[in-house]
């Protein structure tokens, strides 16, 4: 079953059709241009039953709500990362990384606390998605190997993993979603 987003659609899809398999036909002379338009790319649903329709709904909201953090985050650290290789001394460093840190936490925390545990396991793949690092990477380049792995024993608790990594292989409809929906 396709699916259309509008009748428009549907009558453009159709025209497509008819003027690529009649339009030889009905020529009177041989012209080499072919008429091209681009649509939105139709996405065929027939194959989900009830339950795989739903999950793939809810990865969707959750992607939705997720991404913008992500995308956020990547461009916080690459604005640290510059700020910091021009900073000398450790002991600044560790100021501005807290400073950073401290603003970070004003502006987001309120939202960020009411994230789901699905949705937080979403955003870690997000955020390896767009920074390429885990988030146990960043936890320990930032915090300190002990301030990661408490924070790893912690988010076990609620089947958090800091080490999860986003695979375009595995995580497909992830990317899917974000291509579909151009999110990006």
């Amino acid at each position: 079953m396709v699916l259309f987003r509008s009748k428009q659609e549907k009558r453009r899809f159709l025209l497509v059709v008819f003027w690529a398999f009649l339009s030889p036909c009905l020529r009177a002379q041989s012209v080499d241009t072919v008429y091209l338009e681009r649509m939105d790319p139709i996405f065929i649903s027939s194959n989900m039953d009830e339950a795989r329709r739903k999950e793939y709904e809810l990865l969707k909201r959750r992607v939705r709500k997720t991404l913008p953090y992500a995308k956020m985050a990547a461009a916080r650290m690459r604005a640290m990362e510059d700020k910091l290789n021009g900073i000398q001394g450790r002991r600044a460093r560790n100021q501005y990384i807290k400073q950073c840190e401290t603003a970070i936490k004003d502006m987001y925390m309120e939202q960020l606390k009411n994230l789901t545990v699905g949705e937080g396991q979403v955003l870690m793949k997000l955020i390896h998605r767009e920074t390429g690092s885990t988030t146990w990477e960043i936890m320990k380049g930032y915090r300190g190997t002990t301030e990661a792995l408490m924070w790893q024993v912690f988010g076990s608790f609620w089947g958090h993993n800091l080490k999860v990594e986003f695979d375009p292989g595995i995580d497909y409809q992830i990317e899917h979603i974000i291509q579909f929906e151009r999110l990006e």
